[in-house]
């Protein structure tokens, strides 16, 4: 006869077997009260919990039974499974594996284990345990499902493509197969065919927010931000805690400059996920651009930490305007580029080649209205053809403005490859031949690494738009001078710097406009001192601003005037003045205009105030050019001596300060003493077109020096190391 406690546990079992889940968990609780390690009560409690998505107390009750059982598949699968579906994957491995072991021909426990392995970003792994489960079950739709999500990961798009489509050919309704080929297509350019996928996800399955946010992510590529947005809105109606469509949508309304709305959906999507990749690095920099300081210090501090503990929690760009400091933008650099463009070895070993010109490739999104543009200009049309030929590849669409069709006429090629894919690209240079290949945007917006990822070209160098390391060993070489990056520097760059005499191009054909803007029309007083700064806003510290506060303090009847990127930047900012005893009609604020009557504007300004950490650089050379000195503050880091860079090239080294209060008083002598301006201010028409920053000639002789020793040492089968470059004027 059996006893009571095996008629109890006949009673569970038959309740839960017939689905009568509550009276099987109120026996077998009674059970577990009288007998703590009764192994069947635990296994099937364990199983009832997992069902009602109660994963962390099934996983407690299944430790208890594996405890008193390490050798049973089952158990092992199911506590696997418990602590995978609580979110514990790293817990769970071991768990998996002995699962594995005990039943090696578990189809389900391959898929499971491999699920663990790719939230864990062990994506080589991941695939290898999918690949085992497909084998053990070929037509097993899912574990195709999976090894197409995790080659979508690699970055190995066509692969993911073909998966995706076999695991459809088993199960036509699987929407995440539907949204995976939407993510491959858009990644390789194929915009259409994103849509297509992600409509179709749509139609089958109408409440998926993941498909809804990632057809709102294409609409943003390709600009239809009314669209993005409204997707994105459909994906927070289906599912209102998903930080991933918060943070797009915040994504597109920055894109429109609707900055306010973009921090709001960022605010919230940090309640949901404060570690959601880059959100933080993104939610500052924003912040920084509308002049809004509040928490900076703790998100500072916080951004450190993680970055130290190496989190994806900023991208380079917009660390660099935060914090002084080249260790953690170097290791910011490694963690986006392992990220978003690790090493790509689909395409072979490019062979040497010999017998030509050497064939340089200059790669940029910014062939247009850009500063970029307005820098290199002369340089491309003095390049010795009769040693070189140049090739343009041209990463976004821009409109064909008058510096535009300028560039144009110094290629032999001028290739349009913004609706190409990344191996696209890389196959388009190889198949030119370049040589060398400069990626003129590094992390910068609508710039593309990634083409760097497949090598391009047998040398790859890093140079202006970008001021710092890419962190990525296919790039071999990063251009600057020993100002920017001093001998004990190099240890924060991924790449061999090629020290040019001087760092930065510029354009000495620029032209000032001829119009004399009066004071009144720029909305200036007609008397007093006028200090200006038309940096980027996001480049204005508090810790810059308290300086400049003190500086029109000192100096009577003196004027700020500033660039206004947007509205709430220039009420913030006047609010700050206000805070610090400073009447905030003292800060006037300069409107877009044309680069000409831009340049011309500088004639009403009396000196320059530079930002830090993040120098003034393509600013600074505009007012250098129109004559007007500029002060700065050199720091550790690469943006932070930008500035210094430029005083050096000009030999105006009196103006480089390397403290606060050095600084301020630089300033603020200046600005009291009309003598010895004027005399800071002749030495600098003297030095304009006598010294190295505006002699773009000079500097292209020096940076085809550096070309050619490269491509040298490249050919004698020397590894790329440091290059100097010697001032040959």
């Amino acid at each position: 006869m059996n006893s009571p406690l095996e008629l109890m546990l006949q009673q569970a079992v038959q309740a839960f077997q017939s689905g009568n889940f509550n009276t099987a968990e109120v026996t077998l609780s009674r059970i577990l009260l009288a007998h703590s390690k009764n192994l069947p009560a635990l296994h099937i409690l364990g199983l009832i919990k997992a069902s009602q998505s109660k994963h962390k107390e099934a996983a407690e009750l299944l430790k208890r039974a594996v405890r008193l059982s390490p050798n049973d598949p089952s158990l092992q699968y199911n506590l696997a499974k418990a602590l995978q579906d609580a979110g514990a994957d790293k817990d769970s491995l071991p768990h998996h594996k002995k699962a594995i072991g005990l039943s090696p021909n578990n189809h389900e426990a391959w898929l499971n284990y491999g699920k663990s392995l790719a939230r864990l970003k062990f994506d080589d792994e991941a695939l290898a345990a999918f690949t085992k489960a497909l084998r053990l079950r070929p037509d097993y739709a899912e574990a195709l499902l999976n090894i197409g999500a995790t080659l979508k990961e690699l970055k190995r798009y066509d692969e993911a493509l073909s998966y995706a489509d076999q695991a459809l050919g088993f199960n036509p309704n699987l929407t995440e197969a539907l949204s995976n080929k939407g993510v491959a297509y858009k990644a390789l350019k194929r915009y259409d065919e994103a849509l297509a996928s992600y409509e179709k996800a749509i139609s089958l399955n109408p409440d998926s927010p993941d498909a809804w946010t990632n057809r709102g992510i294409l609409f943003n590529e390709l600009k239809r931000y009314d669209e993005a947005l409204a997707s994105y809105e459909k994906a927070i109606s289906l599912n209102p805690d998903s930080p991933d469509a918060w943070t797009n949508r915040g994504v597109s309304y920055q894109e429109l400059k609707r900055y306010d709305e973009a921090l709001a959906s960022y605010e919230k999507a940090i309640s949901l996920n404060p570690n959601f990749d880059y959100l933080l690095g993104n939610y500052v920099h924003i912040k920084l651009l509308v002049g809004k300081w509040n928490r900076l210090d703790t998100e500072t501090r916080l951004l450190a930490e993680k970055v130290h503990s190496n989190k994806k929690i900023t991208s380079p760009f917009a660390l660099l305007s935060i914090i002084d400091s080249p260790a953690l933008h170097f290791e910011a650099s490694k963690i986006w580029a392992n990220d978003k463009a690790p090493p790509n070895f689909s395409l072979p070993p490019i062979p040497k080649t010999v017998g030509h010109k050497i064939r340089i490739g200059y790669f940029s999104a910014d062939f247009g209205n850009h500063p970029v543009s307005f820098l290199t200009a002369e340089l491309f049309e003095l390049h010795d053809t009769s040693q070189f030929e140049l090739y343009a590849f041209s990463l976004r669409k821009n409109e064909e403005v008058d510096i535009q069709l300028r560039i144009k006429k110094s290629f032999s090629q001028f290739f349009d490859v913004h609706n190409k894919s990344d191996k696209e690209v890389a196959q388009i240079a190889r198949d030119v031949g370049i040589d060398i290949a400069i990626d003129l945007g590094g992390f910068t917006s609508h710039n593309r690494p990634g083409i760097f990822s497949f090598r391009a070209a047998p040398i790859q160098m890093s140079y202006i738009g970008y001021l710092g390391t890419m962190g990525a060993k296919y790039f071999d070489y990063l251009i600057a001078d020993p100002t920017l990056i001093p001998p004990n520097a190099q240890q924060y760059y991924s790449e061999k710097i090629i020290y040019l005499p001087s760092y930065q191009v510029n354009d000495s054909k620029r032209k000032i406009s001829d119009k004399v803007f009066t004071r009144e029309e720029l909305g200036l007083p007609k008397e007093g001192f006028v200090f200006c700064c038309f940096n980027n806003n996001y480049k204005i510290l508090p810790t810059t601003f308290d300086s400049w506060m003190r500086i029109l303090k000192a100096v009577d009847a003196s004027t700020l005037f500033l660039y206004a990127d947007n509205e709430w930047s220039e009420a913030n900012l006047k609010k700050e003045a206000e805070k610090r005893g400073i009447n905030s009609q003292r800060l006037v604020f300069g409107k877009r205009v044309s680069l000409d009557d831009y340049l011309a504007r500088y004639r009403v300004c009396d000196l320059f105030l530079d930002t830090s950490p993040y120098n003034a650089g393509t600013t600074a050379s505009d007012a250098l050019w129109t004559g007007i000195p500029v002060i700065t503050l050199s720091g550790q880091a690469f943006p932070a001596r930008v500035a210094s860079s430029l005083l050096n090239a000009i030999a105006l080294p009196e103006l480089i300060t390397q403290t606060p209060a050095e600084y301020e008083s630089l300033a603020i002598r200046l600005a009291t003493n009309p003598n010895e301006l004027n005399q800071l201010k002749k030495k600098l028409a003297d030095h304009r077109l006598t010294t190295l920053l505006f002699n773009t000639p000079l500097f292209t002789k020096h940076l085809e020096m550096a070309y050619t020793k490269a491509y040298e040492c490249y050919q004698a089968g020397i590894e790329p190391d440091h290059l100097y470059i010697e001032n040959s004027n």
